[in-house]
């Protein structure tokens, strides 16, 4: 299975964030994991539309933008000019399947995500809509948290479904993840590896970068 890694720029260091994007370039991350965060929808703020522009414009890596936002079907149109892959929360207050065809319709890859209070099977019945699905493995809002390993059986739960269905959806973590959590997801059907302050220790990016991507070479 090939694993995908998409460091998450909430953990980046926005006085020189050209500088870490240029560095994630160089040692050939998959994804920019770019958390959108209001305040309503999680207790924090985070950045919004001019931060995903400014990144669309200036970096071929592609963006996986997470909507954790009230409502989220009022940004759609917006965000999907910027975004390559485009995901809101299944709790937050729209219409899940319409938010997922629309976000098809605007050329963006659609995901849903979870929040660990949800169960795999609450969305079961809009996997054909998906392209990718989130499993949140820390309460959205705050990076730096620590693995839930209850996230681990809703990974196996969406992959078996997935699996029995004949679906292509990426299957995707986010939270807590590090060296040694990511076997675990990856062993749970996990394929996308958000990983925020494990990524963006200062001194030691390249090697865990690479500790991750070997992942993708390896039969676990």
């Amino acid at each position: 299975m090939l694993v995908k890694l998409a460091p998450s720029v909430l953990s980046a260091n926005f006085f020189d964030l050209k500088a870490d994007v240029k560095k994630l370039e160089e040692y050939g991350v998959d994804l920019l994991h770019v958390d959108v965060m209001d305040g309503i929808f999680v207790p924090n703020i985070s950045f919004g539309i001019p931060i995903a522009k400014a990144l669309k414009e200036n970096t071929n890596i592609p963006l996986d933008v997470h909507l954790m936002i009230d409502r989220p079907h009022r940004y759609i149109k917006e965000f999907a000019k910027y975004a390559d892959i485009l995901g809101f929360h299944y709790e937050a207050g729209s219409d899940v399947a319409e938010t997922l065809k629309e976000i098809r319709t605007l050329g963006c890859k659609s995901c849903l995500t979870i929040k660990p209070c949800t169960a795999a099977e609450d969305i079961f019945e809009f996997l054909p809509l998906c392209d990718m699905v989130l499993v949140m493995s820390v309460e959205p809002g705050f990076g730096g948290q620590s693995f839930m390993p209850s996230a681990l059986p809703k990974l196996q739960a969406l992959k078996k479904e997935i699996d029995r269905l004949g679906l292509d959806i990426d299957l995707e973590i986010d939270g807590g993840i590090n060296g040694e959590t990511a076997e675990l997801a990856y062993k749970a059907g996990a394929n996308v590896l958000v990983a925020g302050s494990y990524v963006f220790a200062k001194e030691e990016m390249a090697q865990r970068i690479a500790k991750i991507k070997e992942l993708r070479y390896n039969e676990l």
